[in-house]
């Protein structure tokens, strides 16, 4: 479950990116990524667990550091003992931006979930640090996650791989959440008031199912189609946005002015 929210204090942005974004041109999710995080002064530590690849971890250091962060820490993990470390988890309590690179979520998990570090995340995040990456706050797999929130569930290179049907069919079994389908090269950033503005550029597709009026997923096979009725779909782009708690999109800067 997502940590409280201390009284009088705001939770810290949370940002799942759609995968494959910018990193050497139109870096704008980056960019942005570390305005939230504190600008100038942000410190970041880049958790790459999910990737295999030695170079992951070095190269988006490198990058928030092209990008004008103050301080950046590579923080792998290897064993889920690695997740009590005093030390790693004294490093964590400093930082101003958690990011977690992409790679195998189910890995990440696997380690993280349920553990001191895991933990650790949950509570800064609503003390106010940022958290994102390409596998903050769970996947349409329904893995365990990081338990950052539990009011939407999240599917990424969207468009690319044609996923609305398996979002759908997420949202079948668990209808109090919004669905949320992330293009490669875009971000949802889910600011302290609960509303989504997109970064990036693709489109940020979110499916409301509270309204809906039949579902036959009780009564279906394996491997047969799933009738729901009453579903609600939005497909945002940069300047559009959601509220979660209101479920209304909103155009926004996408209006242009009459005057």
């Amino acid at each position: 479950m997502p940590s409280k929210i201390p009284e009088g204090e705001a939770r810290g942005w949370i940002v799942p990116i759609g995968g494959a974004e910018n990193k050497e041109h139109d870096r704008h999710i980056l960019e942005r990524f570390v305005r939230v995080s504190g600008g100038s002064s942000a410190d970041i530590v880049v958790i790459p667990t999910a990737s295999r690849m030695h170079e992951t971890g070095p190269h988006y250091e490198r990058l928030f550091k092209e990008l004008g962060a103050a301080q950046v820490t590579v923080m792998d993990f290897d064993t889920r003992r690695d997740c009590q470390e005093a030390g790693r988890l004294q490093r964590i309590e400093q930082a101003s931006g958690i990011f977690f690179t992409g790679g195998n979520q189910l890995r990440l998990t696997t380690l993280l979930g349920g553990t001191p570090v895991a933990k650790l995340i949950r509570v800064r995040n609503a003390h106010g640090v940022t958290v994102g990456g390409t596998s903050a706050g769970g996947s349409v797999r329904l893995a365990p996650g990081l338990g950052l929130t539990n009011r939407f569930i999240i599917d990424q290179h969207f468009r690319q791989r044609d996923r609305l049907g398996r979002l759908i069919t997420a949202l079948a079994y668990n209808p109090f959440a919004i669905g949320i389908g992330l293009d490669e090269d875009t971000a949802a950033f889910i600011g302290p008031d609960e509303t989504i503005e997109v970064e990036g550029s693709g489109g940020v597709t979110v499916v409301d199912a509270s309204d809906v009026s039949y579902s036959s997923i009780g009564e279906v096979g394996e491997g047969q189609p799933v009738c729901m009725l009453g579903l609600r779909l939005h497909i945002l782009v940069a300047g559009a946005t959601f509220n979660l708690h209101t479920r209304l999109a909103a155009a926004g800067g996408l209006v242009q002015s009459k005057e």
